[in-house]
C-alpha cells in the first residue's frame, strides 16, 4: 500500500510511506507504515494521513520537541528519530520495535486482541542502549487522524465531542459531553499559514494515590460515525490529552510523566521500563463502546467465584454503626441481617481501637491516627471478636472485616517498628499525611507485616471476606534513588496489585473488596485483582441512586458495590427506592436492620429474595441507559442491563412534578414485568408497536426494578 506525499508543512516523512502491517479486529484495525524518513507511523481503519505521528511519543531529559511547543506531549525530537526495526504479528498479538540511532534507546510496542471485541490493549516497552536514558515521559498510546475516523474530517470543532466523568468523592461518574470547541481546543486558522495549530489541548490528569479523585481514569470521543473510547489501566497517576495538530485530531494517553506527575526513570545500559496500559475501543455508537470495554474488563481480570454466585453483603458502617462497632450492637444485627438472606457480614472500622468515634481531633474517630497493629479491641468485645464472628457463622453467614493495609498511623507502636525504608519519604524525611504514614510495599518489611496481619485474622477467625480500604492520598510519590518520586509512587502501585495476588493465592476463597474512600480508587488495574469493588460513601439514598446508575460506564455490575441502607422512619416507598438502588449491582446492604417493624424487614427481604433469582445473570450482562446517561440532579433516572433475551430495567423517580415518563425499550420486547417491589402504587404500560414502556409512578421518591422479556422466559 502506498500513502501519498504529505502536503508541504506536514512531517509525515517525505516521498511514499510503505504500509508495513494491517493488524487487529476488523472494527479498529492498525495501520502501521513507515514513510521514507524511516519512523514507524499509525493509523486506525485507514492510511496514516498528513497528521501521523509517530508510533511511540518519548522526552528524554534535555531533549525536548521538535517541530511545536507549548504544553503538548507529541512532536518529541526523540521521538522523530525511532526508526522502524521490525515487528512480530500473530492473530492475537502484535509487536513493533522501533530505536533511536543517536542515543541507542529501545521500544517494543506491544498490542493484544481481546477476543472477538473491538478493543486493542497496548502498552510499550523501553530499553536503554549503550547510554543511559534518564526517560521523562512515554506515550503508552498515541493516534492522530480521529477526526477522520469518527466521521468529522476538518469539522472537530463542533462535531467531535469529548466525553469525561468528574469523580468527587460521594459524587462519583459525573459524565459530561462537550464539543472539542466548547472545551477550549478551536481552529484557530494557523495551519492555513503552514503552522501545526493552535498549540491548546484538552487534558486529563490524575496526580497521586487517587487514581479517580476528580477523574475517571477513562473517557470518550465521539463524532457522527461513532466513539472512540480509552481507559487507562493504572492504580496511580495517569495522563489524557486531546489536542488539534494539521487540522487533525490526536488521542495521547499515558502514566506518569515529569511535568505533571514529578515522574522519571533512569535507565542504566541494558535496563527497562514499560509503560502503564491502556486499552481503545471503537464503536458505533456509546454503549456499544462500553459494551466493548465491559468485555474487555471481564476477560482480563483474575477469576474469582464471586464474581458469577454476587453473594448478598451486609456490612456495618453505612447509616448504621459508622465506625463504632460492639458486640453488643453486633449480635442484633447479624440476626437481622441472616434473616433478611445475607451471605456475608463485615465488621467495618473502629474494631481494633478503645477508642470511640468523635474523640479525635479535627472531626474524625480518635482511632484515624493509630491504626496499623489490627488487634481486636478489648473494651469493643469483652467476650472476644470471636464471640461475633463465631455468631455470624452459627446464623449460616461468612465473616469479614475492614481494613486500610496500606496506612500505620503516626500513633501505632508499628509506626515506630518498621524501618523508614518501608514508608513513602521524599527529601529523607517520612511522609505524613493527616496522622498517617504511607507504607512502601516495595519493601519487604512493609509486604511482611500484612502478610502476617491478613493470614492471622483468617486463621483466627475464619474470615471469608476483607474490606480493604484507603482513605489518603499521598501525593507525587517517594524518592526512589536516581528515579522522580512519581516513579516510586508507579512501583508502589504495582506492588499492591502483586500484594493483593498473594492473598488470593494464599487464601484462594478470599473476598476481596477493593475501596479508597469510596470510589476514589476506581481503576482497571484494581478492578482485575478484586472481585468487588465499593462505589461510593455517598449516605442520601436519592443521590446514590444517581451513582449507582451510571457506575456501569466503568464498573461491570458483578464487581460495583452499591449501599442499601434503610431504616425505621422511611415509608414503604422509600424503602424500595434504597433497595433498588443496590439490585443491579453488587447488593452492600447497611442501616440499622434491628430497628425496622416486621413488615419493612418483609420488604427487604422480598428484594433480597428477588435480587436471588437473577443475580447469576448479572455477571455477563450489557448496560445501557435509555434516558441517557443519569444527571445529579435529573427527575428520572433509568439503567437497562441486556442479560440475553430479556432486559432489567431500573428506574428512579426523584422528584419533579410530572408523574409519567415514556421509556425507550429493546426490539422484539414482549411484555413487562415487575420484579421489585411487586405490590406498589403506578403501572408499566408496553406499546409493543412503538417499541416505548409508559411508565407512572405517582409520587416521589419512588423506584421500579422491571424484567421485559423479548420472548417468554422465566426470570430464573
Amino acid at each position: 500500500m502506498t500513502v501519498p506525499t504529505p502536503p508541504a508543512g506536514a512531517d509525515a516523512g517525505t516521498g511514499t510511506a510503505t504500509e508495513i502491517v494491517r493488524w487487529g479486529p476488523e472494527a479498529l484495525t492498525l495501520h502501521l507504515t513507515c514513510g521514507a524518513d524511516g519512523v514507524a507511523r499509525l493509523a486506525v481503519n485507514g492510511a496514516p494521513g498528513r497528521a501521523a505521528l509517530p508510533l511511540v511519543e518519548v522526552e528524554l531529559a534535555g531533549q525536548g520537541r521538535s517541530g511545536t511547543s507549548g504544553k503538548r506531549h507529541v512532536d518529541g525530537a526523540v521521538s522523530r528519530r525511532l526508526r522502524y526495526a521490525g515487528h512480530d504479528a500473530h492473530p492475537d498479538r502484535l509487536t513493533v520495535r522501533t530505536h533511536d540511532p543517536e542515543t541507542g534507546l529501545r521500544a517494543a510496542t506491544h498490542f493484544r486482541r481481546t477476543g472477538g471485541l473491538p478493543v486493542v490493549h497496548t502498552w510499550t516497552e523501553l530499553t536503554a542502549g549503550e547510554r543511559t536514558a534518564e526517560v521523562e515521559s512515554v506515550s503508552s498510546f498515541v493516534l492522530s487522524g480521529v477526526a477522520g475516523l469518527l466521521g468529522a474530517p476538518g469539522r472537530w470543532e463542533q462535531d467531535v465531542r469529548i466525553w469525561t466523568a468528574d469523580n468527587p468523592w460521594s459524587g462519583e461518574f459525573r459524565w459530561n459531553g462537550v464539543p472539542l470547541g466548547a472545551a477550549g481546543l478551536l481552529d484557530t486558522g494557523m495551519t492555513r499559514f503552514g503552522q501545526t495549530g493552535s498549540k491548546n489541548r484538552v487534558t486529563r490528569t490524575s496526580t497521586g494515590s487517587w487514581p479517580s479523585s476528580e477523574q475517571l481514569p477513562m473517557g470518550w470521543l465521539e463524532g457522527p460515525d461513532g466513539v472512540l473510547a480509552w481507559q487507562i489501566e493504572h492504580n496511580g497517576s495517569w495522563h489524557a490529552e486531546v489536542a488539534d495538530r494539521f487540522d487533525e485530531i490526536y488521542l495521547f494517553l499515558s502514566g506518569p510523566g515529569q511535568r505533571e506527575h514529578q515522574w522519571s526513570v533512569r535507565l542504566d545500559p541494558g535496563e527497562s521500563f514499560g509503560t502503564v496500559p491502556v486499552t481503545l475501543a471503537l464503536a458505533p455508537d456509546r454503549d456499544a463502546a462500553i459494551a466493548a470495554l465491559t468485555g474487555h474488563r471481564r476477560a482480563v481480570r483474575r477469576p474469582h467465584p464471586d464474581t458469577t454466585t454476587l453473594p448478598v453483603v451486609f456490612n456495618d458502617f453505612m447509616n448504621c454503626l459508622m465506625g463504632d462497632p460492639t458486640t453488643e450492637k453486633l449480635l442484633p444485627l447479624v440476626r437481622a441481617a441472616a434473616a433478611t438472606g445475607c451471605e456475608y457480614f463485615c465488621i467495618d472500622a473502629g474494631w481494633y481501637d478503645d477508642e470511640r468515634a468523635g474523640e479525635g481531633p479535627g472531626g474524625v474517630p480518635g482511632w484515624w491516627d493509630s491504626v496499623g497493629a489490627w488487634e481486636p479491641a478489648p473494651s469493643r468485645f469483652p467476650g472476644g471478636l470471636a464471640e461475633v464472628t463465631d455468631a455470624i457463622r452459627a446464623a449460616g453467614m461468612i465473616p469479614g472485616l475492614w481494613l486500610e493495609p496500606e496506612v500505620v498511623g503516626v500513633r501505632s507502636p508499628l509506626a515506630a517498628a518498621l524501618p523508614d525504608e518501608a514508608f513513602f519519604r521524599r527529601s529523607g524525611r517520612r511522609v505524613t499525611e493527616w496522622g498517617r504514614h504511607q507504607l512502601d510495599l516495595r519493601h519487604p518489611a512493609a509486604v511482611a507485616h500484612l502478610d502476617e496481619t491478613v493470614d492471622r485474622l483468617v486463621g483466627e477467625f475464619g474470615l471469608g471476606y476483607l474490606k480493604l480500604d484507603y482513605n489518603i492520598d499521598i501525593g507525587a510519590g517517594t524518592d526512589s534513588g536516581p528515579h522522580g518520586p512519581g516513579h516510586g509512587l508507579l512501583e508502589h502501585n504495582r506492588a499492591y496489585l502483586r500484594w493483593l495476588d498473594g492473598v488470593h493465592d494464599r487464601h484462594p476463597g478470599m473476598v476481596l473488596e477493593g475501596c479508597a474512600a469510596g470510589g476514589m480508587r476506581i481503576d482497571h488495574a484494581t478492578l482485575a485483582h478484586v472481585p468487588v469493588q465499593s462505589l461510593s460513601d455517598q449516605q442520601d439514598e436519592s443521590l446514590i441512586a444517581a451513582i449507582a446508575a451510571a457506575a456501569p460506564t466503568a464498573v461491570p455490575p458483578e464487581q460495583g458495590a452499591v449501599w442499601a441502607y434503610p431504616y425505621a422512619g422511611q415509608s414503604d416507598e422509600e424503602i424500595a427506592f434504597t433497595m433498588v438502588s443496590a439490585l443491579l449491582g453488587r447488593v452492600h446492604l447497611s442501616g440499622r436492620l434491628d430497628l425496622l417493624a416486621p413488615r419493612q424487614l418483609d420488604l427487604v427481604t422480598e428484594a433480597i429474595t428477588a435480587y436471588g433469582g437473577y443475580r447469576g445473570s448479572l455477571a455477563d450482562a450489557v448496560p445501557s441507559w435509555p434516558l441517557g446517561l443519569p444527571g445529579w440532579r435529573d427527575d428520572w433516572l433509568a439503567l437497562a442491563l441486556d442479560t440475553g433475551g430479556r432486559t432489567l430495567l431500573a428506574l428512579w423517580r426523584r422528584g419533579g412534578t410530572d408523574p409519567v415518563r415514556e421509556i425507550p425499550v429493546p426490539a422484539g420486547t414482549s411484555d413487562v414485568v415487575p420484579v421489585f417491589p411487586t405490590a406498589a402504587p403506578g403501572e408499566a404500560v408496553l406499546d409493543r408497536t412503538a417499541g416505548r414502556l409508559r411508565v407512572v409512578l405517582p409520587a416521589a421518591p419512588a423506584a421500579r426494578l422491571l424484567l421485559l422479556p423479548r420472548a417468554a422466559s422465566p426470570l430464573s
